[in-house]
């Protein structure tokens, strides 16, 4: 896919990046329609690629995929401080 626009997200949550990944990861997989290319992988530290064709589309899965991060994130601490 040769895209007019991209973002590259890189996280680096410590010991909780792998939990994050898994349950980002799921939400790519299940999002066939998506008018974006997202790729995501793991190695220390998860990198997000997204590429869209159009702006609007690149921005909205970008604030997404920032949401459900701090949403995983904020889930992981509230258990931990359980």
């Amino acid at each position: 896919m040769m895209s007019n626009f991209s973002a590259k997200i890189i996280i680096d949550a410590k010991e909780k990046t792998s939990a994050i990944f898994d349950s980002i990861n799921t939400d790519n997989k299940f999002y066939p329609e998506n008018p974006t290319f997202t790729k995501m992988k793991l190695d220390k530290k998860m990198i997000i690629s997204i590429e869209s064709n159009h702006i609007p589309h690149l921005r909205a899965n970008l604030n997404s995929s920032l949401r459900l991060i701090h949403a995983s994130y904020e889930t992981i601490e509230s258990v931990k401080d359980s």
